[in-house]
């Protein structure tokens, strides 16, 4: 945790300037007051002066001297009532109108290393989830008269444009996806040895993942996993009776009663790297609590992590106001869980507060949103680059070709109009560092546009980020070398 020091800098303040609260957003934890900075996307304690002088501004403009003669009957010398005052102006804690407001996040070079590929094994699934971003009524995705699975050739492509656009990472990873991505695993071994060998012989180090549905795990499979150290990500909405709500076959049975022993033997098999499940809130499917219970107690899931549906605003799976409250008194109920297990020293699971610390910890001050276009790309089967695999086979969102390269003019127009200073509405929001304007995919399908901010999750964001900040000054005061866990956490 920060503590706010003297700026080594400062602004020459002007008596014609009306100080106002600045570029922040004011809580407290531990019984201590803190301001988070969005300018720097910094936490910083603050002392009594810094909060009494931002008391007096917080009730109303105050020129130059009658924040001086507030500060002084409060016994503050007028010299330091002056250093104090460029100090904060200086960090944009206060303005005036005059100082020079701090630039935002620069933009990635052109050149910006890869970190990660989204291999796309296969456009093909199994199941028909009815609210299936890649083939449901929302999906932007044009897969007619391409291939259906990746082939050898592509995938080893994929491997070698990866090692060769990571620049001076040493490590890169590999996740693999679908479709559902079991439906072509032989490919996925031979990515594995293949890939394996190529980052060797280049001194460099790769890491797998897979994200299923689980249908088609099987014995060798689980072990091949685990043997491998390849982290599993489980699409699962929860117990059967949630479960086989959406995530059903094509004959419209549910899927809950064949993934269910399989999860029990790969949870129990694979010891080598967490397995997480991925939960899709929609309508009447917003039991936070309940469904982790049952993910996290019952089948033993690590980690599991929520995320509300994609959709254009009107389908009838869409998760309506009273949805989201219901969603947001589940997510602060785990919350509450979480910040009780951290103080005993304890992980707890929930992945949406353990993300969120992660990037705290690491003054996270973001471009965009994620890493879509930037450090990740997806690829389809027919090796066609996307931002992200979110974006796979739609042909409006094509970056080249495994074999050719990146589209270098089609990533700057994705990544010039997805910066969060081309979002209007994200500044004056105190959690854009974090947020940067949300999902690249959801802005499409609910706007049109991949720049556009994410309005309509624009308020939960900001509760969501409070509680955070919260949970992390508290655990920064009581129990501080338990934040030494998120540390580490890499986003892309």
């Amino acid at each position: 945790m920060n503590v706010l020091t003297k700026a080594s800098v400062f602004l020459q303040t002007s008596s014609a300037g009306i100080y106002r609260p600045g570029d922040y957003h004011g809580f407290e934890a531990a019984g201590r007051p803190y301001l988070y900075l969005a300018s720097a996307g910094a936490v910083f304690e603050i002392d009594t002066a810094v909060r009494t002088l931002l008391n007096h501004v917080e009730g109303g403009g105050l020129s130059h001297e009658g924040l001086l003669a507030a500060l002084a009957g409060d016994g503050k010398p007028s010299a330091e009532a002056e250093d104090m005052i460029r100090e904060l102006l200086q960090v944009r804690v206060i303005e005036n109108g005059e100082a020079s407001p701090l630039a935002h996040p620069e933009a990635p070079p052109a050149d910006f290393p890869l970190q990660a590929l989204v291999l796309n094994v296969t456009n093909q699934c199994n199941l028909a989830c009815t609210y299936c971003y890649e083939f449901g009524a929302d999906k932007i995705a044009t897969p007619q008269g391409k291939p259906k699975y990746m082939t050898k050739e592509t995938a080893r492509a994929s491997v070698d444009l990866l090692l060769n656009e990571s620049g001076g990472r040493n490590a890169v990873h590999i996740t693999f996806f679908g479709g559902e991505t079991l439906m072509n695993f032989p490919l996925l071994r031979d990515v594995l040895d293949y890939a394996n060998a190529q980052a060797a012989a280049l001194n460099k180090t790769i890491t797998f993942s897979l994200t299923t549905n689980a249908t088609l795990l099987t014995d060798p499979i689980i072990d091949f996993l685990s043997e491998n150290e390849v982290g599993v990500t489980v699409s699962i909405d929860g117990p059967a009776e949630i479960q086989n709500r959406h995530r059903v076959y094509r004959s419209g049975k549910g899927s809950y009663e064949v993934i269910e022993p399989k999860l029990r033997k790969l949870i129990a098999t694979h010891k080598t790297r967490a397995v997480t499940a991925r939960v899709t809130l929609t309508e009447g499917v917003t039991d936070v609590v309940g469904i982790y219970r049952h993910l996290k107690d019952e089948l033993g899931f690590h980690e599991i992590g929520f995320a509300p549906v994609t959709n254009s605003g009107d389908r009838d799976y869409a998760i309506d106001g009273g949805g989201m409250d219901a969603v947001l008194a589940g997510f602060h109920a785990l919350a509450d869980e979480w910040l009780d297990y951290a103080l005993r020293g304890e992980l707890h699971g929930f992945t949406n507060v353990s993300e969120t610390i992660g990037e705290l910890i690491q003054g996270v001050n973001k471009s965009h949103p994620c890493g879509a276009a930037l450090g990740l790309m997806g690829v389809s089967p027919s090796g066609d680059l996307s931002p992200c695999h979110r974006f796979t086979d739609a042909d409006t969102h094509t970056m080249g070709h495994v074999s050719s390269g990146i589209d270098r003019a089609s990533q700057k127009d994705f990544l010039d109009r997805g910066h969060v200073e081309a979002k209007y509405d994200c500044q004056s929001c105190w959690a854009r560092p974090l947020c940067a304007g949300g999902c690249h995919h959801e802005a499409f399908v609910r706007y049109g546009d991949t720049g556009h901010a994410n309005l309509h999750y624009c308020d939960w964001i900001r509760e969501w980020t409070d509680r955070c900040l919260h949970i992390y000054g508290e655990v920064a005061v009581r129990n501080p070398a338990f934040l030494e866990h998120f540390a580490a956490r890499k986003g892309l």
